[in-house]
């Protein structure tokens, strides 16, 4: 069931030219823009490639398919592809990739990846300014996640192992919308992706 690495390649490949909900970039521009910022930030291998893969459910899901059918740079992603309505139930997509990534990668990737939701939860509860810095995209998507932690919840998440690397990616995650923007091509990750494989 395990994807291999360029099996996961060719489906980041894939989402090229498909939105990444109602952001303004694509799937791959996201994915892209997520690792980098990891990178830059000098985070561990395996964090980079957990950056690059959190939204890996998403392209694995049932509405993984919509292209982008309009000219870049012109207003939001809602406005160039008025026919997506906003999700309606949690896609529940930080589970959807784990089991075709175990077995290719460890739980130091894999961890991450399953908390970056609970991560966003987390980080509305415990940090005043992070709720303000969400798009209006995972705003929506929060209150179908959950909604913010209690305070009983986010001491659960704290005890998690790599949950500070979740709340890290999640950061990450939020910045990664910016049309445009200039990353090292998938090749440069595919490389880390075979350098931390089990």
């Amino acid at each position: 069931m395990s994807l291999s690495i360029p099996e996961i390649v060719d489906l980041l490949n894939g989402r090229a030219h498909t939105w990444y909900g109602q952001e303004a970039v694509s799937q791959l521009e996201h994915a892209l823009q997520c690792a980098h910022l990891a990178e830059v930030a000098e985070e561990s291998p395996e964090t980079i490639v957990a950056a690059l893969l959190h939204d890996l459910g998403h392209m694995l899901g049932a509405n993984s398919q919509r292209p982008i059918l309009a000219v870049r740079g012109e207003g939001d992603a809602k406005s160039q592809d008025p026919d997506q309505a906003r999700p309606t139930a949690d896609d529940l997509h930080q589970y959807i990739a784990l089991p075709f990534l175990r077995g290719v990668f460890g739980d130091a990737v894999l961890e991450p990846i399953k908390l970056h939701v609970e991560a966003k939860r987390y980080l509305c509860a415990t940090d005043s300014t992070y709720w303000e810095c969400l798009s209006p995209a995972s705003k929506h998507s929060l209150v179908l996640q959950g909604g913010v932690h209690s305070p009983d919840q986010a001491s659960a998440f704290e005890a998690l192992p790599f949950s500070d690397r979740a709340a890290r990616l999640r950061r990450y995650d939020d910045l990664a919308k910016a049309p445009g923007a200039k990353t090292p091509g998938l090749n440069h990750y595919k490389q880390l992706m075979r350098a931390v494989a089990l």
